[in-house]
């Protein structure tokens, strides 16, 4: 859920290309997710306010929880949280976590989360790169739309065959690793 919602953050800020950046190293006991976007950023102010679970910028609701809870999940593990943002050029959202940690939150359906994102809003460019102590698997929908041609991403076929990719390419990488 951290996921999709920081992907709707960086939607929110009228962001065209998002990137998802999740590493896991066992020898530093690490999982690291970085967000990096390239929307409307956020002011100083805006930054030092944005973890406030009372603060928000949506007038639909007077919470705003994703960044808080993301943060305080990260720190309960020992990890780190980091916003760097530039107004009107994009935002880093950095969340380490001590990847053994019995509190730390399991990632979850990854695949469904990049899908989810990349075909409600197929004018996005989008990149998501996971490395699992040292292989590395990357998704590029640049990459998808030149092998698709004149197919979108929002068709249903496209998106059971992306999610099959996905989940094939992220059980490669762990099946490397067990042996």
């Amino acid at each position: 859920m951290h996921i999709l919602d920081i992907f709707q953050n960086s939607i929110s800020a009228n962001a065209d290309f998002i990137s998802l950046d999740i590493v896991e190293n066992t020898h530093e006991n690490l999982l690291k997710i970085e967000f990096t976007d390239n929307g409307k950023g956020m002011t100083t102010e805006m930054v030092q306010r944005v973890t406030d679970p009372f603060f928000t910028t949506r007038t639909t609701r007077k919470v705003g929880l994703g960044l808080s809870l993301l943060k305080q999940n990260a720190e309960r593990t020992g990890g780190s949280f980091t916003i760097e943002s530039q107004e009107g050029k994009g935002t880093r959202v950095t969340a380490e976590f001590a990847l053994n940690h019995l509190d730390r939150p399991v990632l979850g359906d990854i695949p469904g989360a990049v899908l989810l994102t990349v075909t409600a809003n197929p004018e996005i460019g989008f990149i998501y790169s996971h490395c699992k102590d040292g292989q590395e698997y990357r998704f590029s929908t640049k990459q998808v739309k030149e092998a698709l041609g004149d197919v979108p991403l929002n068709d249903p076929l496209v998106y059971h065959y992306l999610r099959e990719m996905i989940t094939e390419n992220l059980n490669e990488i762990g099946a490397a690793l067990a042996s």
